[in-house]
């Protein structure tokens, strides 16, 4: 569990810096360079993650079961999967549903964290999944106090909201028809 725990504080600690100290983050930036602190951070944020999948696989071999979802919670949990992708890259792709929601990504977060704390009770897996939800609720009440960052992504455009939305629905689709069970071990269906 010291390996899961150890990624989720790497993983999640870099992506909580500017909700905790965004002076300090600009000032790394401003010292740095953009480019610079960017791939430091995306170094901490690969570590972190592959630390955190190898503690999840070590940890799944001993489950400690928190609680046990009810049969139809798998049900629910695929219903409010079905806008997670779209929601995803509407944060990337602007157009209405981005201007509408404001931070798409964090919206999606939010739902794929609560889906799958519906259906998962192992502690592990409400660790890593509690973890990111607790993370996403904190940054969507940081975003709204700091001043707006530029973000990746396309120009705005309406067909933007059309192409998330069908290349959300179609990445939903693979995962539940055998990708999730590739990945994770666990088929959705």
């Amino acid at each position: 569990m010291s390996w899961l725990i150890l990624g989720l504080v790497l993983f999640l600690g870099i992506h909580s810096v500017s909700i905790v100290a965004p002076a300090w983050r600009d000032a790394q930036a401003m010292r740095l360079g953009e480019m610079p602190w960017k791939g430091i951070y995306a170094l901490i944020s690969i570590v972190g993650f592959v630390v955190l999948v190898v503690g999840f696989g070590i940890a799944r071999q001993s489950p400690i079961v928190l609680y046990t979802p009810p049969t139809w919670a798998r049900h629910v949990t695929a219903l409010l999967m079905v806008p997670v992708f779209a929601l995803f890259l509407a944060a990337y792709l602007p157009g209405r549903i981005k201007a509408a929601l404001k931070h798409p990504m964090l919206v999606s977060v939010k739902l794929w964290a609560v889906a799958h704390l519906l259906s998962n009770g192992p502690l592990a897996d409400v660790l890593v999944v509690g973890g990111c939800l607790a993370w996403a609720v904190a940054d969507s009440i940081s975003v709204k106090r700091r001043p707006p960052r530029p973000m990746p992504g396309a120009p705005a455009r309406p067909i933007n909201d059309l192409i998330a939305i069908v290349g959300g629905l179609a990445l939903y689709a693979v995962f539940m028809m055998g990708l999730h069970l590739r990945l994770i071990g666990v088929s959705p269906i």
